[in-house]
């Protein structure tokens, strides 16, 4: 297993992976020390996030390797096909995946997503259009869909 610990404009970002794909991607609010050298199998994904972040890239094309049940598998693979600048709702999710009953495994299983932006966990919302629950932060999910929307706000002063 490879670590690279990356500075973002959210925090501090340790990356995790090997050679058959990311594990982890995670979002601290404590300081840690930045990586001076990143491994060969994780500079791809750190490349590609400084683009995302740059504002030059909305989807990535990563090997993920994520450890989670099959359920929570498959709605790591559902989260991936929401496009970027787009939300949906937890319910849409959950009737995505053939079972609106399932709505809250579909909301533990997105909450438990190890593969923080890779895997747009972000992007799932209240059906009142609310931000729900991140485990990143209300604040950094608001800032991602931010980033993401096709409409910037400009100020007037």
């Amino acid at each position: 297993m490879e670590t690279a610990i990356v500075n973002t404009p959210l925090g501090i970002t340790k990356i995790e992976g090997d050679e058959n794909g990311l594990i982890s991607i995670t979002v601290f609010d404590s300081e840690e020390k930045v990586s001076d050298i990143i491994p060969e199998v994780l500079e791809d994904a750190v490349y590609q996030l400084e683009e995302y972040f740059e504002g030059s890239r909305t989807e990535f094309s990563l090997t993920l390797n994520p450890e989670g049940t099959d359920f929570q598998i498959k709605v790591w693979q559902a989260l991936q096909q929401i496009p970027y600048g787009k939300t949906v709702s937890y319910l849409e999710l959950s009737k995505t995946l053939g079972d609106v009953k399932a709505i809250r495994a579909v909301a533990a299983a997105n909450g438990r997503n190890p593969l923080w932006i890779v895997v747009p966990c972000h992007r799932v919302i209240g059906s009142d259009g609310s931000l729900t629950g991140y485990a990143g932060g209300i604040h950094r999910k608001k800032w991602l869909l931010e980033h993401e929307s096709p409409v910037k706000q400009q100020t007037l002063f």
